[in-house]
């Protein structure tokens, strides 16, 4: 099953009813194999995927939800006896992989940059955002800001710390598909919240 904030957005979005394609990097390796048929079967297209002989596809297990861990003589939690090993460093595209993977899609509407990137990167997905015309959707990491120099309407998302259920990532790919269909911003978080089974919280 597709892991991480980008392949749960893009499915999420062709889940309802848009044309997606992903643009990234992975390994050339079984690991890649089986994201991309995941993400065929979903309905999200990958002709700006790029395969790279030379990385190993990240495979990130989901620590259990009812598993404490085992507890030192202190008591304090050391983690779960089962946990995964940390993975490997992950491997962020830099511009020009992202400049080029754009290059394979001649139109969108809108674009979502759905990891945390460095301000290059941002810059070519914010330049590629106004040729096209399109809504620029960020994804930043807890407690950081935007990158300045972002277009005016970007929308900006502060993923959580923890989004092991893909309901955050859910939420944006929704999010994406409501603007693809025209909708104004704030009246497709409202969809998309709601869609997700989230309420939103009124203040005085």
């Amino acid at each position: 099953m597709p892991n991480g904030t980008p392949a749960r957005a893009a499915l999420a979005a062709a889940a309802a009813g848009r044309s997606v394609q992903l643009v990234g990097r992975t390994g050339d390796d079984p690991t890649a194999d089986g994201l991309l048929l995941s993400l065929a079967q979903g309905g999200v297209g990958h002709a700006a995927l790029l395969r790279d002989a030379s990385l190993a596809t990240p495979l990130i297990a989901d620590p259990p939800f009812d598993d404490p861990g085992d507890t030192s003589p202190d008591g304090e939690v050391e983690g779960p006896a089962d946990a995964a090993p940390e993975p490997a460093a992950v491997h962020s595209l830099d511009a020009a992989d992202v400049d080029l993977g754009l290059r394979y899609l001649t139109e969108f509407a809108v674009l979502i940059l759905a990891e945390p990137a460095g301000p290059e990167v941002i810059r070519v997905v914010a330049d590629a955002a106004r040729w096209n015309a399109a809504k620029l959707v960020i994804v930043v990491e807890a407690g950081t800001d935007a990158t300045d120099g972002l277009p005016s309407d970007a929308i900006v998302f502060e993923a959580p710390i923890d989004d092991r259920d893909g309901a955050f990532a859910a939420l944006v790919g929704r999010f994406a598909a409501a603007l693809d269909d025209g909708t104004e911003s704030a009246d497709a978080f409202r969809e998309s919240i709601s869609a997700e089974g989230w309420t939103q919280a009124n203040s005085d």
